[in-house]
């Protein structure tokens, strides 16, 4: 399976009043594995950034403008996502962010999500622990995945943040390899993929559960010539 973690930034909160994208990161998962294959573009987006915008993800006017139009990175992104399933928080953000941009260019491409599939895992938190805030910031804390180094919404950050909320929100990673940061592209955050700083807390058998257990053993030892459990 080849899932495509994706965040995006953007110049404000909606599209159908002009707001464009700025910034794109994807990181692939294959098999549940992080593979080291990134996508990663800053974008022009011919408008003003929004300086509420700015105070979110430190992106400025300044900086954009030598940056590609997102018409010409546009099939370089479809390309790396096309046939992925795209695994996103708040995903109808960033999908009809997406679909916009994809709307504006001269042929229009389909909407990602008729190409792609699309996991929400802000609704997958919310319907796995309701009530609670389930931002990523909180979503690390409640998971023990180091975020301190994030100051400022980036979108490969948050794309390698999310990664991590992503396979211990939908049951953990296959194999855990202890060089999992080894190969991690340049730039990357170099997140500590799981903080195992917190202690376990360990249940012991009561006597009475302890003497309940041997008289099950005893009775099964009466039907085998031996058993590991008694050997």
């Amino acid at each position: 399976m080849r899932q495509i973690v994706l965040d995006t930034e953007t110049t404000g909160i909606n599209p159908k009043e002009g707001h464009r994208i700025i910034e794109i990161g994807c990181v692939e998962l294959v098999n549940r594995k992080l593979t080291g294959n990134h996508y990663h573009v800053f974008i022009n987006p011919q408008r003003i950034v929004e300086e509420e915008a700015v105070r979110i993800h430190g992106i400025t006017n300044e900086y954009l403008e030598d940056k590609p139009l997102f018409a010409e990175v546009a099939q370089a992104f479809l390309a790396f996502v096309k046939g992925a399933e795209l695994v996103i928080h708040n995903a109808a953000f960033d999908v009809g962010f997406i679909n916009h941009e994809f709307g504006l260019l001269n042929p229009i491409i389909k909407p990602v999500d008729s190409v792609c599939g699309v996991v929400d895992t802000l609704a997958m938190a919310r319907e796995k622990h309701p009530g609670q805030k389930n931002n990523l910031n909180a979503l690390c804390k409640r998971y023990g995945i180091d975020n301190g180094h994030r100051t400022l919404h980036g979108a490969l950050l948050d794309a390698e943040i999310l990664a991590d909320v992503y396979l211990l929100l939908s049951g953990g990673q296959t194999d855990l390899a202890l060089d999992a940061n080894k190969d991690r592209p340049k730039g990357a955050s170099g997140i500590r993929r799981i903080n195992g700083s917190s202690a376990l807390h360990v249940v012991k058998a009561s006597n009475e559960e302890l003497s309940e257990h041997a008289k099950y053993l005893e009775s099964m030892s009466k039907n085998c010539e031996s058993t590991v459990w008694t050997s």
